[in-house]
């Protein structure tokens, strides 16, 4: 299965060199946080609408892939993780629920395209640390590539649904004043 090969492949890296060890734990377990305070990081621009706006596209569409999409695949589809089912060079504890799709990737990538949409360097940066936070959880043996894969797609659509269908309301819902509500 070319799943398992690509894995292996990365995977062997693991407990080789400290440094590259050090790397990759950074970037599979601790990257996520550094993305959320550079996202919070937009309020502090010129455009305080735009950017309001942005960050809650970005953490309803993190949402809808992570906790909604894929957690739904994850009960309809059981995959056990990479240290389950085969030797593994493990560098993370990590429990061993269902591996399919990655729940990090999909909310990552969620947030990393609606900030592409929003801002196109900044999302393209956005991109690059999700992606190597995918990649690096293949290499701490807690993640296939298929799953990092299928939760990119998760997280680029739900990006995109969001983006697409819910700017209206997001906008109406932003724009409202306290005064403007009536019960």
């Amino acid at each position: 299965m070319i799943d398992y090969y690509l894995f292996q492949q990365i995977n062997q890296f693991a407990g080789k060199w400290d440094s590259l060890d050090n790397i990759g734990i950074f970037f599979a377990e601790y990257s996520g946080y550094f993305l959320v305070l550079l996202l919070f990081n937009f309020l502090l621009l010129k455009s305080k609408k735009k950017y309001s706006i942005m960050i809650f596209q970005a953490f309803l569409s993190g949402i809808l892939a992570r906790l909604v999409i894929a957690n739904i695949i994850r009960v309809l589809y059981y995959r056990s993780r990479p240290f389950i089912a085969h030797q593994v060079n493990l560098l993370l504890e990590h429990g061993a629920e269902g591996s399919f799709p990655s729940g990090h990737a999909a909310f990552f990538f969620a947030i990393s395209t609606i900030v592409y949409f929003f801002n196109k360097k900044a999302g393209i940066f956005f991109f690059l640390i999700s992606f190597l936070m995918g990649i690096s959880r293949v290499f701490v043996g807690i993640h296939y590539p298929r799953d990092i894969l299928a939760g990119i797609f998760i997280g680029v659509i739900s990006a995109w649904l969001i983006n697409k269908y819910g700017k209206k309301v997001i906008n109406k819902f932003l724009r409202k004043r306290p005064d403007e509500i009536k019960e």
